[in-house]
């Protein structure tokens, strides 16, 4: 397998410049086919530097969807320093509406660093972790709950061992001015986009902005606020550009992410009733909710309960679930 990847951006170069990363996989259909990673760079002069990016799952829609319009609207004399904005960053999982690649299974998300040598998920996430990530100085991932979940919209952070750089990126987390802000502990071998980000020496955000594989006019209006608010506490933009209502959003209240103490899971097969809605505050003890059996239909329900009290984070779209399923998650209040 042919291992390289090509590029027809210049870096270095001012103004701006759309095109692909390409990714040489052969197929049977295609034995030349290449997977192409659209990218769009935009540069003026010297100046902070930022990486936005979307569709490292393929079936998170608000960010894929706003950064389509960041590449329409944003031109390099509205801007100082340099932009490179990933829209489907997983492009085979975008293409295909689903959370992982149809070509290997890849859930670029559990795929970094990865490796040039490996499947197109592991060639595409070293790609971004060893060759994008670098140049930059501060990296966004734009996420949302995917087809199976619903998610409490907010911002994330990677807790990171570089005080001062940990100190900058809450300060960017809050500015981005999303109801809740999350700090995350998965550390710096975690296989996600944030640790990758911090290895390659940047400022790591994430965010969470919905879910059920869908957008709204809400959503949408969250997400393209949250970006142009980081657009400008970076310092590459003054004014808004994607969402130009004068209302910069609430103050964010800090959470913390744990352990599986914070999750419900089914353990066998059932029919999920949740008691309970995303955004709840819980306490220990609390009824998560009921799992049914359609195919016992005199016998009574599965009551479930919290192990911890925090505020409901996620919920399991689909009521259908197998043993294993994380139904809800919760996150304390940091």
């Amino acid at each position: 397998m042919h291992t390289g990847a090509f590029s027809d951006i210049d870096w270095d170069k001012d103004g701006k410049q759309v095109g692909f990363f390409s990714f040489p996989y052969s197929i049977d259909r295609s034995p030349y086919y290449q997977i192409k990673m659209p990218v769009c760079r935009i540069k003026n002069g010297d100046g902070p530097s930022l990486v936005l990016m979307a569709g490292n799952h393929g079936d998170e829609y608000e960010g894929e969807l706003t950064l389509l319009k960041a590449i329409r609207l944003i031109e390099a004399t509205d801007i100082r320093g340099a932009l490179t904005i990933l829209p489907a960053a997983n492009t085979p999982a975008v293409m295909a509406a689903k959370r992982c690649s149809p070509f290997d299974g890849g859930n670029m998300n559990r795929s970094f660093p990865g490796n040039p040598y490996g499947g197109p998920t592991q060639r595409m996430a070293h790609y971004i972790e060893h060759e994008i990530f670098p140049r930059h100085e501060v990296v966004l991932d734009l996420h949302s709950g995917g087809t199976s979940m619903d998610h409490l919209i907010c911002s994330l952070i990677e807790r990171s061992g570089d005080g001062e750089r940990f100190a900058r990126g809450l300060e960017l987390m809050k500015a981005m001015r999303l109801p809740y802000g999350m700090i995350a502990d998965n550390g710096p071998d975690s296989p996600t986009s944030m640790a990758a980000a911090l290895r390659a020496g940047c400022i790591a955000l994430s965010g969470e902005f919905g879910g059920g594989a869908t957008a709204t006019k809400t959503t949408m209006a969250v997400t393209q606020r949250a970006v142009d608010n980081l657009l400008r506490a970076v310092g590459i933009t003054d004014r808004p550009i994607l969402h130009t209502d004068a209302d910069r959003g609430p103050e964010t209240i800090v959470l913390s992410t744990g352990g599986q103490s914070l999750f419900v899971y089914a353990e066998r097969e059932g029919w999920f009733e949740p008691a309970v809605e995303i955004g709840d505050n819980v306490a220990a003890g609390d009824v998560a909710g009921w799992l049914h059996d359609l195919e016992r239909p005199l016998e009574a329900p599965e009551t479930l309960h919290f192990q911890e009290g925090g505020i409901v984070l996620s919920r399991r779209l689909h009521t259908h679930s197998q043993s294993g399923d994380s139904l809800l998650n919760l996150a304390r209040f940091a």
